[in-house]
């Protein structure tokens, strides 16, 4: 996918070669996706966002997902539409007011079964609701005035959609910072990290959920990623080994 919000990242792996690996060391699960197969997978989300919800450059999602390769899919099909994201980690469960433009509402919303489910957290009410599951397939029970991601997303094109041309200048989170100032972080970090064109990164699900750093970062520098649910830390070094990997966030 070639969308205005990552025109400046640098060219991903080869075509053949994961851009990006989901494994879950409690269940088995594992998911590779290719550069082009990202693509499709974004431009699905973009593709629902605009034609799905009706939203384009102005609007604000709320995004309350781990790092995951359907949270990538949600990211960047909200950035290749020009919308402002407001990205909650869990660990800022109940502290939504203390971001700047918080209070505001929002257009759509996206969250795992567990934290919609979870008292201890704030999840922002929208016109649009999708649950997101991060286990294989579709969710087996989606509440009423919810959508399941996975089974939605479907429904719409691969292709990238049409849409406004989207400034540097232009905010791509809801606390103001601009497609620009995430463009010169994502290569900050990924200097300091020393991550070049062709490194392999794993991350640690549990312990890094900012995307900047296990999602923009890797992809402004050319490197494909390795995201590692429940990793018991006894078995780092064997993951290392297995999948190749270069760096380790």
């Amino acid at each position: 996918m070639q969308s205005h919000a990552t025109a400046d990242l640098t060219v991903p792996p080869a075509a053949e070669s994961p851009l990006l690996s989901y494994r879950d060391e409690a269940t088995g699960e594992r998911v590779d996706l290719t550069a082009q197969q990202v693509g499709v997978w974004s431009a699905r989300s973009a593709s629902l966002l605009r034609d799905g919800c009706g939203l384009g450059p102005g609007s604000r999602v709320a995004v309350l997902l781990p790092p995951h390769w359907r949270t990538a899919a949600v990211l960047m099909g909200a950035w290749a539409c020009g919308l402002a994201v407001s990205f909650r980690p869990r660990a800022t469960a109940g502290l939504a007011a203390l971001e700047p433009g918080g209070d505001r509402p929002f257009d759509a919303v996206f969250v795992t079964p567990e934290r919609q489910d979870d008292w201890l957290e704030d999840v922002p009410d929208a016109p649009h609701r999708y649950l997101v599951g991060t286990g294989p397939g579709r969710l087996a029970d989606v509440p009423l005035g919810w959508l399941d991601w996975s089974a939605e997303v479907l429904r719409h094109s691969d292709v990238t959609p049409d849409h406004t041309a989207i400034h540097p200048s232009d905010p791509a989170t809801a606390d103001g910072t601009t497609y620009g100032q995430w463009g010169a972080l994502a290569r900050e970090f990924a200097t300091m990290l020393d991550l070049r064109a062709g490194d392999r990164l794993l991350v640690d699900a549990a312990e890094t959920e900012q995307p900047l750093k296990w999602l923009l970062a890797p992809l402004s520098a050319g490197a494909s990623v390795v995201i590692s649910a429940n990793l018991d830390p006894a078995r780092r070094d064997a993951v290392v080994a297995a999948e190749q990997v270069t760096r380790v966030l």
